[in-house]
């Protein structure tokens, strides 16, 4: 593999790395933005049980009532005894664009790639994982694990019946999602990758301190969102280097530390810091609506945790991903400071998977980490000219 120290350094995930090691964004002290919520938003939240015995809630629709910029009824298939949501757009004949999104965001990052998408002629799937979005979310964090995300995924296409699948998958998207195509490349007609990667972890390695008390409120850990204002500043110099040093894996732990243990945590925080443009309140309000409180909370509290699952558990997968000959493409922000972002973990992809080679692979300007949220019309401009030229 080319560059074997990106194989556990590329976990850097949402939380990028400036110069100092830390990340853009918000000033600690902003408050979480405001909607205008109905009382069945803020109220206590029921907690549901399966028939396993998962305690769950469910975040209610009234949560969602002010979005005016996602008109999408969302739709469900119950996985374990859970409602996992989906948004299905497009005629239902075609071959699915299946849209997989990370932490801390929701299929709201790609209100801008679905309209372009459809009016292509495509049926695009967005699908909130577990936890998050208008999924259900059970409430202890242990039920959270990565290969369990993995497990819904592939369970999720089988309750749906795709098949030549193009999938576009960023942040933990990506490794849930590359994973399943490493294990299942007939499912999968081609991939685009935007900041994203397969990290192959050793067995046995675990890469950070794990938390310590992760139900215990912390109000005082720093948020990795306040060195930089919401418009970002650029990161890399005229080659495409970053700029400065840090050490990405302390900033990392600190975001992981940050995510399970701040009663400060919201979404929109997270989205604001890692866009290059400004994201307008209604957009933050949006990002924080499936967590009117903390008990909604413990999917996005735990997913930067799960990098310590990671040992041993993609070799395979990425073995796969290094035959896959179908067509992958990846399509970058040029300007995300965490790892995921650098121009190695993009070559890194290009270099080992046959079906990169010769495609229109890219760097988009003005775009960030999520490059959906800054870049969705030209990156789904860019999808439909990929399925165009690479027909099945």
């Amino acid at each position: 593999m080319r560059n074997s120290a990106l194989v556990w350094l590329s976990l850097a995930l949402a939380c990028g790395c400036g110069s100092d090691g830390t990340s853009s964004g918000v000033p600690a002290t902003d408050a979480a933005p405001e909607t205008t919520p109905v009382r069945e938003c803020r109220a206590a939240p029921e907690v549901l049980t399966t028939a396993a015995g998962v305690r769950f809630v469910r975040t209610p629709d009234s949560c969602f009532d002010s979005i005016t910029d996602f008109p999408y009824a969302p739709k469900h298939v119950e996985i374990d005894g859970l409602r996992q949501a989906y948004v299905d757009e497009g005629p239902p004949g075609a071959d699915p664009i299946l849209l997989l999104h990370g932490q801390p965001s929701w299929s709201y990052l790609y209100r801008k790639m679905i309209p372009v998408l459809v009016a292509a002629g495509h049926r695009v799937i967005a699908m909130d994982h577990v936890g998050l979005g208008r999924s259900d979310k059970p409430i202890d964090i242990g039920y959270y694990q990565y290969l369990g995300h993995i497990n819904r995924l592939e369970r999720f296409i089988g309750a749906l019946g795709l098949k030549n699948v193009t999938m576009f998958c960023q942040d933990w998207g990506s490794l849930i999602g590359l994973h399943v195509v490493g294990k299942n490349p007939d499912w999968f007609a081609r991939v685009v990758v935007g900041d994203g990667n397969l990290p192959v972890v050793p067995s046995g390695f675990v890469p950070f301190p794990p938390v310590e008390n992760p139900d215990q409120l912390d109000a005082t850990i720093v948020p990795p969102f306040a060195a930089f204002p919401p418009q970002q500043v650029p990161f890399y110099d005229a080659d495409g280097n970053l700029i400065g040093g840090g050490d990405p894996m302390k900033a990392f732990a600190t975001w992981m530390a940050y995510a399970m243990k701040s009663p400060k945590f919201h979404p929109a925080e997270v989205l604001e810091a890692m866009t290059w443009f400004p994201l307008p309140a209604a957009a933050g309000a949006a990002y924080d609506a499936p967590y009117p409180s903390r008990e909604y909370m413990a999917g996005i509290r735990v997913f930067p945790s799960l990098a310590n699952q990671l040992g041993g558990a993609n070799q395979a997968a990425w073995a796969g991903l290094t035959k896959y000959t179908k067509p992958f493409l990846t399509i970058w922000a040029s300007n995300d400071p965490g790892n995921l972002g650098s121009k190695a973990v993009q070559a890194n992809l290009v270099d080992n998977i046959p079906g990169a080679k010769g495609q229109p692979h890219t760097r988009l300007p003005a775009a960030s980490h999520f490059l959906q949220d800054d870049q969705g019309p030209e990156i789904a401009r860019r999808i439909v000219e990929f399925i165009a030229a690479t027909p099945r």
